[in-house]
């Protein structure tokens, strides 16, 4: 989670813009996920995630 905290600052400091801000999903519950969406340089949509748990990847 930390190192997604880290890359979504130097994407905002690089002044890329976001198609999704980078957020929090499902805060303190199973599943938490940190996520954001820019595009590459191509157009290409890039998700990144982190999950606050990685044994909670498929929590439901």
């Amino acid at each position: 989670m930390d190192q997604w905290h880290t890359l979504a600052d130097r994407v905002r400091a690089a002044g890329v813009p976001f198609v999704i801000e980078p957020y929090v999903r499902f805060e303190g519950q199973p599943g938490e996920q940190a996520t954001m969406f820019f595009l590459d340089p191509a157009g290409n949509a890039l998700e990144f995630k982190a999950l606050a748990d990685i044994r909670q990847l498929f929590a439901s």
